[in-house]
Order: structure tokens, then sequence, then C-alpha cells
């Protein structure tokens, strides 16, 4: 391991896997023992696994198996250039994988930003792979919708998604002087401790790896696509779901949360005040805290099925 991996920053023994699937080569760091309960973190846009050093080690300690996938399209995972491998199906078969590669048939899903999209994509497809759900400041597929169509503030507020759209012209802008637009949308969207220069130096390592800024924005491409053909799922989701949501995101507004939980049969909302955005960077000894009070189970690997870490039956 060297001084520029970021491992060197988590406080805990990572390992290194890789999944394939269909053509598709995920990246994905592990931690914690190898029979603990399972639960996978699910990173958001513009990050990577990186984005949950906090949550990591604690996670890890209390006895889970902690797998942190890189998405596809992002730093060592393959970044397919076409938009159409990125259609939210693709992207929850992805997590689907990483389950099995592991030796369950369902885990605890933690996602933030474009990996809760997956989480709550994933609740409504697939629920038997899940024992629980948390989703950190994005809201129900339904209620965004829903949000976008009535609240003219919610629509401005999302017009960058709309540029997005254009071929070539983001990743130019995003990607000129190793990242700077990247770098300076996470400064902006945060606190000005949220990432220091050591955050975002690896960040933009992660960035300049050939497609990469490409496969990230198909992310938004694909979905753009999708929302014109299919209609956001609008059953009740059944696994257990915890809402955490930094009340002062600059993208999403914080009144989308509680119509969020409430699209969940056993549904909780935790809304932090003073954070943004980036609630598990802002406010880690909380976010960890309701996560592991959420997720019910720890060192013993004793679930509330009383399952164990390996494959269930």
């Amino acid at each position: 391991m060297t001084v520029d991996d970021p491992a060197t920053q988590i406080p805990a023994t990572l390992e290194r896997h890789w999944v394939d699937r269909e053509g598709v080569r995920l990246h994905v760091r592990a931690a914690g023992p190898e029979d603990g309960p399972l639960v996978v973190l699910l990173h958001g846009f513009p990050e990577f696994w990186y984005g949950w050093r906090h949550q990591i080690a604690p996670l890890a300690a209390a006895g889970y198996r902690v797998l942190v996938p890189d998405q596809r399209g992002y730093n060592r995972s393959d970044a397919p250039p076409d938009v159409a491998a990125y259609d939210l199906d693709l992207l929850v078969d992805d997590v689907c994988a990483v389950i099995d590669a592991a030796g369950h048939n369902r885990a605890a899903v933690v996602g933030h930003d474009w990996g809760a999209m997956v989480g709550w994509h994933l609740a409504h497809a697939h629920p038997e792979r899940l024992r629980r759900l948390a989703v950190l400041n994005v809201p129900h597929p339904r209620v965004f919708r829903d949000t976008l169509r009535t609240s003219p503030t919610q629509l401005l507020r999302s017009t960058y998604a709309l540029f997005f759209q254009l071929p070539a012209l983001p990743e130019w802008l995003l990607g000129r002087n190793d990242g700077q637009g990247l770098a300076t949308m996470l400064r902006w969207s945060g606190r000005p401790e949220t990432f220091d220069d050591a955050d975002r130096a690896i960040y933009r390592r992660a960035w300049r790896r050939p497609g990469r800024l490409r496969g990230m924005l198909n992310w938004y491409r694909a979905a753009a696509r999708r929302a014109l053909r299919t209609a956001p799922p609008s059953g009740q989701v059944e696994v257990p779901t915890l809402v955490i949501w930094g009340a002062q995101d600059v993208a999403l507004d914080a009144r989308m949360a509680a119509p969020s939980a409430a699209r969940c049969a056993d549904g909780r909302l935790e809304m932090l005040d003073d954070a943004t955005h980036w609630v598990q960077h802002d406010a880690p000894a909380t976010v960890n805290r309701l996560l592991l009070d959420h997720l019910g189970e720890g060192a013993s690997g004793q679930g509330d099925e009383g399952e164990s870490g390996g494959r269930d039956e």
C-alpha cells in the first residue's frame, strides 16, 4: 500500500476485491470480519468508495462485514462508454452481484446521493435482497418527480442535471485544470471543512482516470432517458428504512425528506439541521450512531432474523 493509496487514510484494514459481471469489473474495498453481517455502502457523485471514509472503520469495529464498491463509471471500476450501460436496473444488478460475490443472499444497504437512488430502486425491484436500507440526502424517486412538477425552487436547483445532458461539454468544464470544476462544486456545496486539500487531491486522482468523467456523468444521462419511458415506482418500500438528511443541502429541498420516509412501511427520518448534502462527512459521529442503531446487529454476527454472516438459507 503506497502513501497515495486512499486506504492509508482509513483506520481499518482494507482488502481489495474485484467482482466481474457481464463484461463490467467492479472494484470493491472490504473491511471487518468475513463472518459478520453484511453491509454495502454505495457512494454518489462525484465520489468513490472513499466517500465512506468516516463510516468504514466504525462499522467494521462493530462486527460488520463492510463492502464499499466503486460503482460503475467511478475510480477503479470499469466505465462503459455507452449511456445505456448506466440504467438503474443495471446499477441495481451490480449491487446484487457484490452481495452474491460475498456469499450472501441479502445485505443491509446504505446509500448517499446517487447511491441512495440505487438503494431506493433496489428496495422496489428486489426487496428480497435487502435486510435494511438507509438513504442519505436523496428523496424517494416518486417524491422527487412530484416535487419537480410542483416546486419551481426545486426545479431551479436541479438545472445542473440538464446541463449534464449535453455531450462532451460538461466533461471538459468539470475536468479542466485537473478537475477544478468538480473540486469547486464540492467546496461550494459543503462546509469549508467538509473536504480538505488532501481529500480533494484524492478525488482528483480518481476523476482523472480515463473515461471516468464521462462514466460519472452518464448516470445523469441514463436517468433522463429512463424518466422519458418509465414512471418511478409508487408502491411502499417494505424493508425497514432510515432516511438521514442534512438540512443545509443546496441541491435538494429538505421538505422532500418526510414524504420519502412516509413512502416506507417502516420508515424513520432523522434530520440533521446543521449538515449539508455531505451529511456523512459533516456529522460522522451522529450518522454512525444512527446507522448502527438502524442496522440492529453487531459483533455477534446475529441479525434480527438470527442469520449468520454466510449465505442466508
